[in-house]
């Protein structure tokens, strides 16, 4: 089962919803040295430590994440983070 598991409503096309999840990707990339790639409307994600997903819905997009035992113990933050970011691109 997921560590992290978020449902997110939204109201863009599917394009725009997209290329916003694309600009976090990359900012995550940068920032994190994460890895990325779209499978279909799925974006897949991972680095040391954690290993996940956001899936693009057609009214929401959902985030699931499996942490590494070192991610796991910061797991209310980064769902905090998750959220925070969400709302801000999809509000």
């Amino acid at each position: 089962m997921p560590s992290i598991d978020i449902t997110h409503s939204h109201g863009k096309t599917p394009a725009q919803a997209r290329k916003a999840i694309e600009q976090v990707a990359k900012k995550l990339a940068e920032r994190f040295e994460m890895a990325y790639a779209w499978d279909a409307d799925t974006l897949n994600f991972n680095r040391a430590g954690v290993d996940g997903k956001i899936q693009l819905l057609p009214k929401s997009l959902r985030v699931t994440a499996d942490l590494g035992f070192m991610l796991s113990m910061l797991k209310g933050p980064i769902e905090a983070e998750i959220r925070r970011v969400l709302a801000e691109k999809f509000d």
